[in-house]
């Protein structure tokens, strides 16, 4: 890390407030902090803390409704009190933003090319031509496969990774002395996250920026930051180096913050669960192709799949976004039809079965999907959303109904009082919770669980594996439990199934699986998991590079 007497970021007695119905409420409080040339300086914590508020306020970029006040120096000059060309001058030019969602951030009726290249002109008197070459080199530093070709891609024609290296690209056009990054790995895969951590770093050292990065990923923290800044409520709690921090919180909140984050390795070896006379859901030589659609040809999604979960066993199924992990999760409770193989559920195959023999099945089976925003009915308070499965099989209605509703929400230690609330009245974490109630309502022999955690505070997803692991040692239901987070699926699976573009490369014992891998894929993606602990994660680091180049 490069020391200069001034830094490029000086940010004091710093306050974000919204005006919400008449009164003001304050996202950020009393914020005081710097950041050096060269330097990674991580705000850490919990969804609602403030982070992203604090860092959208300090180039105005906050809604109608907000206000600053202190001050915020980047190189000497306070953004708070410039004057609007000032700060349309400094965005992008000195300071840059690399998104959470890289989807939303980009436009998508322009090339990403175009994108960058409007950026260029914005802020140099040059050339067209001369703009698109030096898109180009940016495209190429930033590692995006044949970038000549890739600058006429739309967003939506890149993959996830590639749409955070064009972000990224666009954000480091003008060589930046600050550049603010926003969770800008919370939706990517290891092997994905790794590579864009490796780019950030590698791109910091060269161009000797500032990095202020946001983030409630404590394993990217480790690996990335130099200094880290926790924020609870709006206040900072605690400040100090990685190695503070990590090795030696002070304060209670930094310390519970840390003891949630799942850290791979550290969970004791376990029994594996005996097979059972007969498997609940048994998956032969499974092959799933999406359909031809207009210009679009047939997809194989899935292919050769063998795969058996017994009564009261958790099988983890693991592999980056594009490996076929959610097409195997529906088609095992009939919600997508296969071209070839057998698919059985509790005794039953479902390989051919028909809409009306389905509706029989899947009151064996469950689902608790990524995003129980999405999959609850806006419109229906929560008791009904749970209710809805028993009531639809004909199980209970009337007061039955409403014993049964109050007796899973208790489960899931959700206030009965809460069956009249609706979705968007509770937080994620309660709202899992409800997604975890109707899956259970019918006492399913397999429940499917796909990425139930990957929008959920380490806290929060904490507690939500608890009560998982807590609800189905009671019930001994069989479980597939979908993630692309391995530390995840270490705290919670007997066993682990990994895939790799369509195809099983390796199941085992969850302890076989994790500590020693046979997969080359297997141990690549192991060595690409960030682990809360600086000295390891480098070391990790390392090792990766070596994998990489062998």
């Amino acid at each position: 890390m490069t020391q200069n007497v001034e830094p490029i970021l000086k940010v004091e007695n710093y306050n974000v407030e919204f005006w919400v119905d008449g009164v003001w409420y304050p996202a950020a409080i009393d914020m005081n902090y710097h950041v050096m040339p060269g330097e990674v300086l991580a705000i850490v914590g919990e969804s609602g803390s403030g982070k992203s508020s604090s860092s959208m306020g300090l180039m105005g970029l906050l809604a109608s409704n907000a206000r600053t006040s202190g001050q915020v120096l980047v190189k000497g000059v306070d953004m708070l009190t410039a004057n609007s060309k000032t700060l349309r001058s400094y965005r992008g030019k000195e300071v840059a933003y690399i998104f959470q969602e890289p989807m939303t951030a980009l436009n998508p009726v322009y090339t990403i090319g175009f994108q960058i290249i409007e950026t260029l002109k914005t802020h140099f008197d040059i050339t067209t031509s001369a703009a698109r070459i030096r898109a180009i080199e940016l495209l190429t530093l930033v590692e995006i496969p044949n970038p000549e070709k890739s600058i006429d891609k739309y967003p939506h024609q890149l993959s996830g990774g590639q749409r955070q290296r064009a972000m990224i690209a666009q954000s480091l056009a003008c060589d930046p002395a600050l550049l603010i990054a926003d969770e800008p790995t919370t939706a990517l895969d290891v092997t994905v996250q790794a590579e864009i951590i490796d780019l950030m770093r590698n791109l910091k050292d060269k161009l000797n920026s500032a990095v202020l990065l946001i983030t409630h990923d404590m394993g990217v923290v480790a690996d990335l930051a130099d200094r880290i800044l926790v924020m609870k409520d709006g206040f900072t709690v605690e400040q100090g180096t990685a190695d503070q921090i990590f090795n030696a919180p002070q304060h209670p909140y930094t310390q519970s913050l840390l003891a949630s984050v799942p850290k791979l390795g550290s969970v004791p070896v376990r029994e594996r669960v005996a097979d059972g006379n007969q498997a609940v859901l048994s998956l032969r030589d499974v092959t799933i192709e999406y359909p031809k659609r207009g210009r679009v040809p047939a997809f194989t999604a899935a292919q050769g799949i063998s795969l058996d979960i017994y009564p009261g066993e958790i099988l983890g199924l693991v592999g980056e976004s594009g490996s076929g992990k959610t097409t195997i999760g529906r088609a095992a409770i009939g919600l997508l039809p296969i071209k070839e193989g057998t698919i059985t559920v509790a005794g039953n195959d479902i390989s051919r079965a028909s809409q009306k023999d389905l509706q029989k099945i899947r009151k064996h089976t469950g689902i608790v999907f990524q995003d129980p925003a999405s999959s609850l009915n806006p419109r229906l308070p929560i008791g009904e959303s749970i209710g809805e499965p028993l009531f639809l099989a004909k199980i209970a209605k009337g007061d039955e109904l409403n014993r049964m509703v109050e007796d899973l929400l208790d489960k899931v230690e959700l206030p009965r009082s809460y069956r009249n609330r609706y979705p968007h009245e509770l937080s994620g974490g309660q709202r899992q919770r409800v997604g975890i109630a109707r899956a259970l309502a019918l006492n399913p022999d397999i429940l499917i669980a796909d990425e139930p955690t990957s929008a959920l505070d380490v806290s929060i997803q904490a507690r939500f594996l608890d009560l998982l692991q807590e609800i189905q040692q009671e019930l001994k239901f069989a479980c597939l439990f979908i993630s692309h987070d391995i530390a995840v699926v270490e705290i919670l699976a007997h066993r682990i199934a990994v895939m790799q573009h369509g195809r099983l490369v390796e199941v085992g014992d969850r302890d076989q699986v994790l500590r020693s891998p046979k997969d080359a894929y297997t141990q690549r993606l192991l060595s690409a998991v960030p682990v809360p602990d600086p000295a390891e994660q480098k070391r990790r680091r390392e090792a990766r590079m070596a994998l990489r180049s062998n």
